[in-house]
């Protein structure tokens, strides 16, 4: 099932307006083993989405943020993350993209979907009406929130700016290296973490499901 998820999904991406435009950005997508994601020459340049601890890249043709140390993009109706600028990448579960990732108002999104049309430009996308009823009782209240009591935005890693091309690192433990060295950012978003624990620190069984715990705690009490 997953060779034929991912061969849609290739074919998706070929037949995409993304793909059309690879002069600025193309789209990969394979196994586990190979760079999942878009693929840019050099670190793109961001800017602070106003009143979100969110930036946005409005020179990619793409829906590109970044948020609490990760980069995210959203393409063909899938999030993905990673946590240097060109993947690799892995798909993130609609159950589990961060609110102020589904918080992102519509006039962000640099290739937005069609079904996106019509929709306030000001307000964040109807996610509801696009993943069903299901997805929205278990994300109850995720568009409710004080936007006084806004986080701020997690620092840059400006450091891979003199990455690019033939010098970005593609295997994940040279990237580690690199993000332990140069940046010390520990996200503090609970679903961010998780995501970013399981993919880059080494932790032992027991401190997973410790510190798995304690996220799921502090998620409860936000979403009251």
């Amino acid at each position: 099932m997953l060779e034929i998820r991912n061969v849609i999904l290739v074919l998706g991406v070929l037949m995409s307006p993304l793909a059309a435009s690879a002069a600025q950005v193309s789209i990969g997508i394979g196994t586990p083993h190979v760079s999942i994601g878009i693929n840019i020459p050099a670190y793109p340049q961001l800017v602070r989405v106003p009143g979100y601890p969110v930036y946005y890249a409005p020179r990619l043709n793409a829906n590109y943020f970044f948020y609490d140390g990760l980069y995210w993009v959203f393409h063909g109706d899938n999030w993905y993350a990673s946590s240097w600028y060109n993947g690799p990448w892995w798909f993130v579960d609609s159950y589990s993209v961060p609110v102020y990732i589904l918080r992102i108002p519509v006039r962000y999104y640099r290739q937005p979907p069609s079904y996106f049309r019509g929709w306030r430009a000001d307000a964040p996308p109807r996610w509801h009406e696009n993943w069903g009823r299901d997805w929205e009782q278990r994300r109850n209240g995720w568009d409710q929130w004080d936007r006084r009591a806004a986080p701020a935005p997690a620092p840059l890693p400006s450091y891979q700016r003199q990455y690019s091309r033939d010098q970005y690192p593609r295997q994940v433990e040279r990237q580690r290296e690199l993000q332990q060295e140069r940046y010390q950012y520990q996200p503090r978003d609970p679903v961010v973490r998780q995501h970013y624990q399981e993919r880059y620190q080494r932790q032992d069984p027991v401190q997973r499901r410790d510190q798995r715990s304690r996220d799921q705690d502090q998620r409860r009490d936000r979403d009251r």
